[in-house]
């Protein structure tokens, strides 16, 4: 998962399209940025609202920064029964498991 794909597992998972920004700061969501540091690219990702930064994070990796927000954004939708499993699911106990 990177910059160019990041977008669509998240609509997959149900997420509205103006929640993520990819490449430029913008309110009200979640954005992804690239910065030059001097020795390689970081990656910033944060909630910005009122042109402030919120749960700001960097990594050093594209992937994993992609990776963070979608796990962040794929929880939320979790918790909130937005994304289920499609049937239920049973636990499975151990065989030797006590009952």
């Amino acid at each position: 998962m990177n910059t160019d794909t990041v977008a669509r597992w998240l609509e997959a998972a149900g997420v509205p399209a103006g929640v993520v920004s990819i490449g430029a700061e913008a309110d009200n969501a979640w954005c992804v940025l690239r910065r030059d540091a001097g020795d390689g690219s970081e990656w910033e990702v944060f909630w910005r609202e009122q042109g402030n930064r919120y749960d700001w994070a960097r990594f050093s990796n594209e992937q994993v920064a992609c990776f963070y927000l979608f796990g962040r954004l794929a929880w939320t939708q979790v918790a909130s029964g937005a994304l289920r499993h499609a049937q239920p699911v049973t636990p499975v106990m151990p065989p030797d498991a006590a009952r």
